[in-house]
């Protein structure tokens, strides 16, 4: 990370040693720059350097990020097309990257703080009830841990039921995706319940139709795992690697998926989802492609053939609690079965007040008058 001046910010850069070493991953790395990089740009605005800041600068900047919002940036595509920022409203931070942004900036100042070249006290501090007693000193055994240890300024981010995507709409995109290598990704993507990250990771090698296999890398964890896949994924992919055989080098250490568009190059994060996003477009979908994901875990969840221990291997998940978020039905499903149940309670309403028949009446010309048939 640099200054305005162009120089390195060497606390940062310090603090990026200290991760480097720890082992983390260099998306991990570069997610923690971010919330850096926003917390540095707030203290140059205000001329407060960075070890003179206290708990009144991490006030106001928590207050900013809720209602300051994100910026408003041209596209890369059109650097010439500057938005007016004072002509539209900007959206605020969401509470996930609240938080994020909290805990990064609390470890930051720990960090200089054990080290000795920081501030004595750090401006992002734990909750005042936290820090006065032990964590978990009373925990009943019979109930889940609950994280206690707070931030001051950390956000209560909600939690959310994963979104999935239904089968029409997930039909529709799919019709819409114009290669077969985005028909073989999203193939992959919604019968592994891989992250996309983790697919994009798959070499050549790791691919085995025959046990209908693919490797990926894990994201947390760095390591490597076999994930099963549907038949129709390998047949997109057969098509996808038929079709590109003499573009992409060969090998199998070399990596699956390609850009379609020269100069060839391996497929990044940021490609693969800008690839779905114009095919939700096309057809008027706001899914994700992280939506893929929750998509292929709600349906192994739902098979009652299915251990859920098993769909937390295929997940990666570490705990079986994350895995159990995707037990809880989802709304299209709910309202489905609540309106079958009103339809249900109306036609035995009618059944209840259907008048006995008197002799001498026919009974299709009471279902006609009375309305207890389609007719």
């Amino acid at each position: 990370m640099i200054d305005p001046t162009g120089k390195p910010v060497q606390p940062v850069a310090e603090y990026f040693r200290d991760l480097q070493a720890r082992d983390c991953a260099a998306t991990t790395v570069r997610s923690y720059g971010m919330d850096l990089l926003r917390w540095f740009r707030f203290l140059w605005s205000i001329d407060v350097t960075w070890n003179a800041a206290t708990q009144v600068e991490a006030r106001d900047f928590s207050t900013w990020m809720i209602l300051g919002g994100k910026s408003i940036r041209p596209h890369w595509r059109h650097p010439e097309t500057v938005s007016t920022v004072s002509a539209v409203k900007r959206e605020p931070y969401s509470a996930a990257s609240r938080a994020h942004s909290e805990t990064v900036l609390r470890c930051f100042y720990e960090f200089h703080l054990d080290a000795g070249s920081g501030p004595i006290i750090n401006p992002f501090p734990l909750e005042r009830s936290s820090r006065r007693r032990r964590v978990h000193a009373h925990h009943n055994p019979m109930e889940p841990y609950r994280n206690e240890r707070t931030g001051l300024y950390r956000p209560k981010v909600p939690i959310r039921v994963p979104r999935a995507v239904t089968d029409d709409e997930f039909n529709d995109i799919f019709a819409a995706l114009p290669s077969h290598r985005d028909r073989a990704l999203v193939a992959f993507y919604v019968s592994t319940g891989a992250r996309a990250s983790e697919l994009l990771s798959a070499t050549a090698g790791g691919v085995d139709p025959g046990r209908q296999l693919i490797t990926v890398v894990r994201k947390g964890t760095r390591a490597t795992q076999e994930l099963p896949a549907s038949t129709d994924a390998f047949v997109w992919l057969r098509l996808y690697q038929v079709e590109m055989a003499a573009l992409i080098p060969k090998g199998r250490t070399q990596p699956l998926w390609w850009t379609s568009r020269a100069p060839l190059r391996p497929l990044n994060y940021h490609a693969a989802h800008r690839m779905f996003e114009r095919a939700g477009q096309r057809v008027g979908s706001t899914a994700t492609l992280h939506a893929l994901r929750h998509t292929a875990a709600y349906r192994m969840a739902e098979d009652p053939q299915l251990p859920l221990t098993d769909v937390q291997f295929v997940l990666g998940h570490t705990q079986l609690t994350s895995t159990q978020i995707y037990l809880t039905p989802r709304k299209e499903d709910v309202i489905r079965r609540i309106l079958l149940h009103h339809a249900e309670q109306t036609r035995r309403s009618i059944e209840r007040k259907a008048p006995s028949l008197a002799p001498g009446y026919k009974p299709e010309s009471l279902d006609v008058l009375f309305g207890t048939t389609n007719r």
